[in-house]
């Protein structure tokens, strides 16, 4: 543990208008990777609008390698050929299809952790990070002090598809031994 900063807590939230990849629908999930570490939300079959409400926790060694988003499917005629066993299968759209990606970096959130503020009133916003190039944001992400925490909500457009946006919230979680921050 003494390698480690912290824990990064991801609450993902929902998927908004994702592209379909499937004549049907998509069931999309999501990948989040940062430096080797990498987690997978559930599946939610058929909806290009996902509700995942789901927390997932990366360890944080280097506070400024980017938290990098793979939106994908699994092929659903993929695995209908797979279920009905045919001989050869007639699909060409492999086990995923990318629907998107995205990345968002952490900095501007660790340095609100770093101010060590304490007894402000919930909901005060400590910072605000602007959409730009070098950042995935579809709109202004506010870090904001909630009920004693510092958490950061953020609207990620995602990249290299016609649509699509997730919203997410991050939470820091200290662990005893660490480095901290």
């Amino acid at each position: 543990m003494e390698h480690r900063h912290g824990l990064l807590r991801i609450h993902v939230h929902r998927g908004v208008n994702l592209a379909k990849r499937d004549v049907r629908s998509s069931d999309p999930y999501i990948i989040f990777r940062m430096g080797k570490q990498k987690l997978k939300t559930r599946v939610v079959k058929k909806n290009v609008n996902p509700e995942w409400d789901e927390d997932l926790t990366l360890s944080v060694e280097d506070t400024s390698l980017p938290v990098k988003l793979l939106e994908i499917y699994p092929c659903r005629l993929w695995n209908e050929w797979m279920t009905n066993r045919a001989s050869i299968c007639p699909y060409t759209c492999g086990l995923d299809d990318k629907m998107g990606d995205a990345e968002f970096q952490i900095g501007p959130f660790i340095q609100a952790l770093r101010m060590k503020l304490n007894e402000l009133p919930s909901g005060t916003i400590i910072t605000r990070v602007q959409p730009s190039r070098d950042n995935c944001l579809s709109g202004e992400s506010c870090i904001v002090w909630t009920e004693g925490k510092v958490v950061q909500n953020l609207v990620l457009r995602l990249r290299n598809v016609e649509s699509g946006e997730v919203e997410l919230q991050l939470q820091w979680i200290d662990i005893p031994g660490s480095k901290g921050l």
